[in-house]
């Protein structure tokens, strides 16, 4: 391996150390719904993030988050060290779509309503604060 071949890849281990993710799937609420309280923490320092989503009056705020608590706990067993308030933040969170489950509901005259039963999978990214100032 050459030493520019090295470099980078030391380069690349030391940024992704400072990076954490957790995943959540199969969340049976519309993707609609969970963007919304997604979007309250997007860029927000985890610890203040925490409080938004523990003060929320939606469902999906419960989910999310025990979702970043999952990822905190994440960084700090990668990095071996507890996160400090103001070092780290929500760098990066998405909601998609899952698998919808189709059901029918009988209607009058022998016809019949779809239902449709949507899912969700959430990802949440968790980076330090100067790392994240640097990306965008």
């Amino acid at each position: 391996m050459g030493v520019r071949k090295r470099n980078t890849a030391e380069r690349i281990k030391s940024e992704r150390k400072e990076i954490a993710f957790a995943k959540l799937t199969n969340i049976p609420s519309s993707p609609r719904k969970m963007r919304l309280v997604a979007d309250m923490v997007r860029g927000v320092e985890v610890f203040r993030a925490l409080g938004i989503l523990k003060f929320s009056n939606k469902e999906a705020a419960a989910k999310l988050e025990k979702l970043l608590r999952s990822a905190i706990a994440n960084w700090e067993a990668k990095n071996e060290r507890k996160a400090e308030n103001g070092e780290l933040c929500v760098s990066t969170i998405y909601v998609n779509c899952a698998p919808m489950l189709k059901r029918l509901r009988p209607a009058p005259q022998g016809r019949g309503y779809r239902i449709r039963k949507r899912a969700n999978h959430v990802t949440l990214v968790v980076d330090t604060i100067e790392n994240a100032k640097k990306k965008a």
